[in-house]
């Protein structure tokens, strides 16, 4: 379990986070580039300003990392736009 960690500007690019319960975290500024996030649980985590291009988030159309709660403000989404 990772919940409530600070990765805060952690280079985790390509790194396999299949499953990880990441549920609080800090992940504020962090490079996920490429990363598995499948099954993720990333629920209240500050993902502001990270970068997840090209993260790997679902299968088949179907969005399969939780998301409720999190900050996603000013983030790179995995199909290259940046939320607002």
């Amino acid at each position: 379990f990772l919940h409530r960690v600070n990765l805060a500007e952690a280079n985790l690019e390509g790194a396999n986070l299949f499953r990880a319960n990441l549920f609080q975290a800090n992940l504020s500024k962090a490079n996920l580039r490429e990363a598995n996030l499948i099954g993720a649980d990333l629920s209240g985590a500050d993902l502001s300003g990270a970068d997840l291009s090209g993260a790997k988030v679902g299968s088949n159309g179907k969005l399969l990392v939780k998301l409720t709660g999190a900050n996603l403000r000013g983030a790179v989404l995995p199909d290259g736009s940046i939320h607002d």
